[in-house]
This record gives C-alpha cells, structure tokens and sequence, in this order.
C-alpha cells in the first residue's frame, strides 16, 4: 500500500496519540482494580440502600416514559416526557425551565433542571447530560413496552422504543438524584440536568440548538452524559472518554462530455473514471487510525440532481456517452482537529491532480466537534472505576473512541472534563430489537450517585 510521507507521518503521529490514551487508560484501571474495595462511608451505603428501595418506581417511571412516542418531530411527545421528568425534578427541589427554539427551527425544545444556588455550595459544578426524543417517530410499528421474563419469572430485560437510547438514561440521572436527596447529600451541591429535546436529529443552525448547553458548559466543571452502558468483550462494563466528530464532505466532478469512442483520447476520462481515481485515492493513502470517511451516495452521468433535504437523487445518462458530471455526498469522522486538518489537505491534493478532460471540487462541513480523549476525562473515568469498585460493581474500562456515534456531549467535552456512557445497559438501539437489561437502571443509578457525591465533595 503506497502512501505519501505526509500520510506516513500522520499514521504515526495518531498511533502514538492513541497508544498513550490507550496505555494511560489501561494502568488507570488496572491500579483501580489492584487496589483492595474501599468500605464506602456510612452517607454512601445510605444512597446505595435508597437506590435499591427505589428500584420499583424506578421501572414504573421507565414505563411510563416509554408509553409516550418522543420522535424527535413529534414535538407534543417530547414535550409530554419533558414534562414526566420536569414533575420529578421539581419534586426534588430542583428549578425547572422549558427552553423555547425558534419555531422555524422545527425543534421542540429542551428541559433544563438546576439546584437553587446557595452561598454554602460546594464542590465540582456539575452538568448531567440526556435527551428525551427517539427515532421512533408515531406511526412505526415497534411496540412500546415489551416486558421479558428471566428464568425465575421477574422481569429481566425490556424491549421497546427508545428503552436504552435513552429514557433509560434519563431514569438513571433521576434515580441517583433521588436517592442523594433521600440522604441529605443534595444540599449545598451545584448540579444541572439539561435533557435535550432533539439528540437524535439536532437542529440547525447547532450553535442555537447547542447554545443553552455550552453556556451551561462554561459555568460548569464536569459533565457526565448518560448514554447507554457499553460492555467490553471481556464482560467489563465501559464508558466513554472520546468520541469522533461528525462532518461531511462533497465532493463535484466535471469531464467533457463525447463520444464513447474518444474515452482515453481527446476526449478525456471523463467525470466517473476521474471520481474512481479520487476515492480510491482516499481509500490508499489517506490512512490514520480512528479516521474514516464514508461516501454515501454518488450520482453520475450526463444530467445529475439531488434533493439535499429528502437525500435523494437521480441521474441520466448513456454507455455511448462521456459522463461529464458526478456527485458525491459523504461523511468524515476524526478523533481530534489535528487529524481533520491533516485529512482535509491530503484529500484536497488527491482531488487536485486531475484525470485529462476532468476537474473536480471538494468541500468540507462540521457537525459534531470531538470529543478528545484528554486527561481530565480520564481522570473522571478512573473516579467513576474507584466508585463503581467500591460499591462492589467492578472496575469500569473504555470504549474506544471509534467505538461511538456522535452525541450531546461532544458539544460540551471541548470546555470541561467529560465522562459519557453512565446509562442503562442494553442493546439493539434504533431498531426493532432496543431493549434495556432491567437490573442495570440499579448498577448505574449506584455508580452515578457515588460519582456525584464525590465530586460534589471536591473542591
């Protein structure tokens, strides 16, 4: 495989970034696990016995959540399980707010929950991330709520929309602040809960739709999302300290259109031998780990429209014809800006080096900032681990940052340390088959609920 030495230099330049992430994150946990199970403080066995008391309302509140279609377009849905949670959180004291986006926007909005301030507040000031829509819009044909027994009869696992991704999540955060509150261990704690409204088709322009939540993210010094629990091959549980960004890239081609005849000749190569050269071109020598570039759709020919809003398009064209245009929409995904800027160049040096009787364009679009796997991460990662193994849960490890979509936290992880992938564990997301493991809601709610009381402890 030929590569240039710019690429050469890039590969080993992101290995090494990679390998030392990968290395710390290893002798984190593997020090967490060495060190012998802490006894936990008599506030801390206290949250944990509320937690397991809870248990129970916990999954009727999980229901009752699941029973509301929130697509992230059926805008009265989102708002309905808003207003579930916002019911809870005005319960535990905290102060609640609907935030309004602008109606061209097509959005229906997010829910905001913050504790009072008081001058005795102490503690890291902390953030907690989930999202109330889904991407099962009304009208599609998964059932809502499908209870499945375990061998001893009680209810083990659950299948329904959005049960993992992420109403599980959601219950997860209220359960842990429930039983901080049964406790006493609320007062005097700065934390936030913005359960965003559109996580799974966020709104456009981002800096509105993301707006409230990086505000919050400056005024804030920890933020922990609650995705979904991800289970490493070994059967450890994991969470995620870096995630790749989301961008697109398009790509234009022109040839001169001819006679089939002349192909290779006076005529040119044409639009569609020179779109081969250019991904192809990509695929060889635009080589990094944790980079991928995906092109989703191509359209070539003689004649080439495409509906950008509804993702398709159509094309003409004959095999006695010289194609003189091709389209091409894609997507980008990188670990760092770093890495982006070194793939962007060399991919804009590949489409320059045109095929005779050929040009080409290609443009770049930002979605989803990274999530970089930084030291602050890492270090809330290995405090996560400590709580998860004093509580007798294990040692909690980490999801390879390829591993992951996008997600709301990689619009605030730029500003504060960030730890993703606290939620429920389950499996299946987006399809027929979400389903959620029902005594994960505990495992997680205990885990959360010791991370929070520490860091709410720490100055």
């Amino acid at each position: 495989m030929r590569r240039t030495m710019k690429a050469m230099l890039g590969l080993a330049a992101a290995t090494a970034v990679q390998l030392a992430a990968a290395q710390t994150v290893q002798q984190s946990t593997q020090h967490t696990a060495q060190q012998p199970v802490q006894q936990l403080s008599p506030v801390e066995q206290q949250i944990v016995a509320a937690i397991h008391a809870n248990a129970p309302q916990a999954l009727e509140l999980l229901r009752q959540s699941v029973l509301i279609n929130s697509g992230t377009m059926n805008h009265a849905g989102v708002r309905a399980v808003g207003k579930l949670f916002r019911d809870q959180f005005d319960a535990l004291g905290f102060q609640t707010r609907w935030i309004e986006l602008p109606p061209e926007m097509q959005r229906a909005g997010h829910l905001l929950a913050e504790l009072p301030n008081r001058p005795a507040s102490h503690g890291k000031r902390l953030m907690l991330l989930g999202h109330l829509d889904t991407v099962f819009e009304p009208g599609n044909t998964t059932p809502a709520w499908e209870p499945q027994p375990g061998p001893d009869g009680s209810v083990a696992r659950i299948k329904g929309q959005g049960v993992s991704d992420m109403k599980g999540g959601d219950v997860v955060i209220l359960e842990a602040l429930r039983a901080l509150k049964q406790v006493g261990a609320l007062d005097g704690s700065r934390i936030a809960v913005m359960l965003t409204g559109d996580e799974e088709e966020a709104g456009n322009p981002k800096t509105v739709s993301r707006g409230d939540m990086v505000d919050l993210a400056k005024r804030s010094d920890v933020a922990l999302s609650f995705e979904g629990s991800i289970t490493l091959k070994d059967g450890m549980a994991a969470a995620t300290v870096g995630r790749r960004s989301t961008a697109f890239f398009e790509l234009e081609v022109k040839g001169r259109q001819a006679h089939s005849m002349g192909v290779f000749g006076p005529g040119g190569y044409g639009a569609i031998y020179e779109v081969a050269r250019i991904l192809d071109a990509f695929r060889q020598q635009v080589v990094e780990p944790g980079l991928t570039f995906n092109p989703g759709v191509i359209l070539g020919g003689t004649e080439v429209s495409y509906d950008e809003a509804n993702s398709r398009g159509s094309a003409f064209g004959k095999t006695n014809v010289i194609a003189n245009t091709v389209t091409v929409k894609g997507d980008l995904r990188y670990l760092d800006y770093a890495q982006r800027d070194r793939a962007q160049a060399r991919m804009r040096e590949i489409v320059a080096q045109s095929l005779p009787g050929a040009s080409a364009a290609i443009a770049f679009r930002d979605s989803y900032p990274p999530m970089a796997v930084t030291p602050g991460n890492l270090k809330v990662l290995e405090q996560y681990s400590r709580a998860s193994q004093d509580a007798g849960l294990g040692p909690i490890g980490m999801v390879p940052p390829e591993a992951r979509g996008a997600g709301d936290i990689q619009f605030v992880a730029p500003f504060i340390d960030s730890l993703d992938g606290l939620g429920a564990s389950g499996g299946g997301a987006h399809s027929p088959n979400e389903s959620l493991e029902v005594a994960s809601i505990e495992r997680s709610a205990i885990r959360a609920a010791l991370l929070i009381y520490r860091l709410t402890r720490q100055d």
